[in-house]
């Protein structure tokens, strides 16, 4: 173990000579693609998928989302804490990977919040999220000398376009974002999508640099849950932390530590598999999502709602069998 650790870390000096940390990526991309299929990364980032359902149905059934979002990024620290201390230090050269992460999610963050504000869950939500993938996959491709296969690309972009179609699923419109009252809420949902597609690309290269993806995510949301109170009160928020402790313990305790260990299985598939096909597996949570929305939440299901379910699992499968 300590020639494989010291191993990478040799790689890891030698990439950042030359400055080329994603070389890495595109060298061996066949390789990582062989491995992503595996049965264990790729049911361990399903498996993150259904968590990253559950505590999101959390968050949508609480009447204050401010309340219920901060919960969930103050709820990272207990967990937090407890990792840092089980596993080494991250490595130095991660840690402006560390601080660009912490920064980055403040901006998912305040988008986000401020799409709640123009548009209802159902909408905001699946926008925000079928989006990233696509900017993680455009900003890879292009910037980062990344390539994919047809198959991997083609099924990316079905399981985003699966995602998003879940938002025009409204008995008034089929396009909602047609309405004038809806522009901004897109409009902020699809920035909201842009700060995902960062922060997965800043996790996915600084797990890697750090040599330990539970340590760098440690810390990561330890500095985050440290700027986010700061934000809140720019945003005129500034009593909703003291409201988590009194409105939404729950959600703090239990849909924290769960949100945790579903970024944590993330992130350690981004060190495992290419960063494109992992962001967009993850994304399929919106099925299990549509699932608890109907047997528990008591949402209709509708053919259209069962067509975007097809849709997205039509992209699975282009990602795992082709």
């Amino acid at each position: 173990m300590s020639h494989y650790i010291s191993g990478r870390a040799e790689i890891g000096r030698q990439a950042r000579l030359r400055g080329v940390w994603v070389s890495r990526e595109s060298s061996s991309l066949s390789d990582r693609t062989k491995k992503f299929m595996s049965t264990v990364v790729f049911l361990a980032v399903l498996f993150a998928a259904f968590l990253h359902a559950l505590w999101n149905s959390m968050v949508k059934s609480h009447k204050d989302k401010h309340v219920a979002v901060t919960a969930i990024v103050l709820g990272h620290v207990p967990a937090s804490l407890i990792v840092i201390f089980l596993v080494p230090i991250p490595a130095v050269e991660s840690i402006p990977y560390i601080i660009a992460s912490a920064i980055i999610h403040q901006g998912y963050q305040w988008f986000l919040l401020t799409a709640y504000q123009y548009g209802d869950y159902t909408r905001v939500y699946p926008i925000a999220r079928g989006s990233g993938p696509v900017v993680v996959t455009i900003v890879l491709l292009l910037f980062f000398g990344v390539t994919l296969s047809a198959y991997e690309l083609l099924g990316i972009i079905v399981i985003s376009i699966g995602i998003i179609s879940i938002s025009t699923q409204d008995r008034n419109s089929l396009f909602p974002w047609i309405a004038r009252r809806n522009a901004k809420a897109i409009s902020y949902a699809l920035l909201t999508g842009l700060f995902i597609g960062g922060y997965s690309i800043v996790d996915g290269y600084g797990a890697r640099a750090s040599l330990s993806a539970l340590s760098f995510m440690g810390w990561s949301f330890i500095v985050n849950a440290l700027i986010f109170p700061i934000l809140l009160k720019v945003m005129n928020k500034g009593d909703v932390v003291k409201k988590v402790f009194t409105k939404a313990k729950f959600l703090f305790w239990f849909g924290g530590t769960i949100s945790y260990i579903v970024y944590g299985i993330v992130v350690w598939g981004f060190t495992e598999a290419p960063i494109p096909l992992v962001s967009a597996l993850r994304e399929t949570s919106v099925i299990i999502a549509l699932l608890i929305g109907t047997f528990f939440l008591k949402e209709r299901f509708t053919i259209l709602k069962a067509l975007s379910i097809f849709i997205i699992f039509s992209g699975v499968v282009l990602l795992k069998f082709f």
